[in-house]
């Protein structure tokens, strides 16, 4: 593995270059620009056009809104729901060498639903008890016509901004590309051949090239065994697997060790046909297809942002509500039994680091020293602390946690580090569920896996929850949560 390491003067250029770029910053930067832009385009033709028919409108007797307020309501409500259908027309993903024409028919699509849209507002405004706005079919259609073009131009000068961004050295990523082979030469070729896609391959991994060789001008870092540790030493953001003549049982042992260390994984179309299942999505590399596997949603730092919105807002007004009942449980767990009030323990969170999770305490002061795991009709447990775990009251602290970003309203439960480090010995992709923040209450926990119940069910569920996330599940969750506490139907709760 001597050939991961460089020269101490391209370590340290490098270690610079990363800490003044922050990749996923620019990242994020960069499609927050484009958001701009489309909002740009389409509120500068739709109001340009509008203001400049108003005379004619008033000509054909359009009578305007006599609220001056009316205007600003239509356009609050026009902006929120363009911005939901860019969005979910896929239009902010962001995507390395995707086809410009691809583009522009996505941005047609969305501003045609986007006008439909801003019709059927305007048409229920007066429902809503305000004044709609007079539109006339030109005005409509010109502001369409101006809308499109708009956006392609400012999505063209948006695209050859991050083009020179990344010939910069700005918001690249870092790739390995396993299989030294033929088909991961012409995956090195086609990276070569476009700089402006921001690339910087770091090496192959492979099986048949001795480690440190160079291949193409490209080192050959360590074999595919290793490839969780070349990825973690040379802190690359993707990985190619380009490799050919494997049984697909190699190929998906290969994908999970990566899986674990939450990179982009591709795979080259050669070894397309070994892969029979449906987490896969097509994609391209410039003029190279590629097979996408799917990666966890919240590797996006667009979806961790919202994620971390939602755990912000519901956790802050779960604490303001709850305050006084928790009070009440703090006096009552005082009155039964001497000790602290809150229970401290230290577990597992995202990326393994541990953190201190608050709970009420609801056993014996020196329960830990009688038992770890806990049983059905657990001697240890205390009275009031039989019924806070009943009803799940006992993680109301754990809110804390959430707001200082310790741990999410929705997500894996934490493990403590011991059986963290057993399990993931013991069951496939376990660490995986480290890759995300724990949760309050998750997938698993809805669906009664909680307590002492089967680990390898609960990180199946924990693993379907982070690869199939999206803001309506953690909503679901959170309300089917609520749901069970107010019902008593809290499964395996003791």
């Amino acid at each position: 593995m001597a050939a991961i390491t460089s020269s101490p003067r391209q370590r340290a250029e490098s270690a610079r270059q990363r800490a003044l770029l922050r990749p996923r910053t620019w990242s994020a930067l960069l499609r927050a620009g484009l958001v701009l832009c489309d909002l740009l385009a389409v509120n500068a033709a739709f109001i340009g056009v509008y203001l400049q028919n108003i005379d004619a409108m008033r000509a054909a007797g359009l009578l305007l809104p006599s609220d001056p307020q009316a205007a600003l309501r239509f356009m609050l409500l026009f902006n929120i729901a363009a911005l939901a259908v860019f969005t979910f027309n896929g239009l902010y993903e962001m995507r390395r060498g995707s086809s410009r024409v691809d583009e522009a028919f996505k941005v047609l699509t969305a501003i045609s639903l986007t006008t439909v849209i801003a019709l059927m507002i305007n048409t229920l405004l007066p429902a809503l008890g305000a004044e709609d706005l007079p539109w006339s079919r030109d005005v409509l259609a010109w502001s369409w016509l101006s809308a499109l073009i708009g956006c392609v131009a400012l999505r063209v000068l948006h695209r050859q901004l991050t083009t020179w961004l990344r010939r910069r050295g700005v918001d690249t990523r870092r790739v390995l590309i396993v299989g030294a082979r033929e088909p991961g030469l012409l995956v090195w070729k086609t990276i070569r051949r476009r700089p402006a896609l921001g690339y910087r391959v770091q090496g192959f991994l492979s099986d048949s090239s001795p480690i440190g060789a160079m291949v193409e001008d490209l080192p050959v870092l360590g074999r595919t065994t290793q490839i969780s540790r070349v990825v973690r030493a040379t802190q690359a953001d993707e990985v190619i697997i380009a490799l050919s003549g494997r049984s697909s049982y190699d190929l998906l042992e290969l994908i999970n060790l990566a899986e674990d260390e939450s990179v982009a994984i591709k795979v080259y179309p050669d070894t397309f046909q070994l892969i029979t299942n449906n987490d896969l999505s097509i994609g391209d590399l410039s003029d190279l297809p590629l097979v996408s596997v799917k990666n966890a949603a919240l590797d996006n730092p667009w979806n961790r942002s919202l994620k971390r919105g939602l755990d912000v807002v519901v956790a802050s007004a779960l604490l303001l509500v709850a305050a006084p009942l928790m009070l009440l449980i703090a006096l009552a767990i005082r009155l039964e039994s001497r000790g602290q009030v809150f229970f401290l323990q230290e577990r597992v969170g995202m990326d393994v680091q541990p953190f201190w999770m608050i709970k009420f305490r609801t056993m014996r002061v020196d329960a830990e020293r009688l038992g770890t795991w806990t049983t059905p009709n657990d001697p240890r447990v205390t009275r009031m602390g039989r019924l806070l775990r009943r009803s799940s009251l006992d993680e109301l602290p754990q809110l804390i946690n959430v707001l200082i970003g310790q741990m999410s309203l929705v997500g894996p439960r934490p493990e403590q580090p011991r059986w963290a480090e057993q399990f993931s010995l013991q069951i496939p992709r376990y660490m995986r569920r480290h890759k995300e923040k724990a949760g309050l209450t998750g997938w698993a926990q809805v669906n009664g896996l909680r307590g002492d119940t089967s680990i390898e069910d609960r990180t199946r569920y924990d693993l379907y929850y982070i690869e199939n996330w999206s803001l309506l599940l953690d909503i679901k969750i959170i309300l089917r949560t609520i749901a069970n506490l107010l019902t008593g139907k809290q499964e395996n709760a003791y």
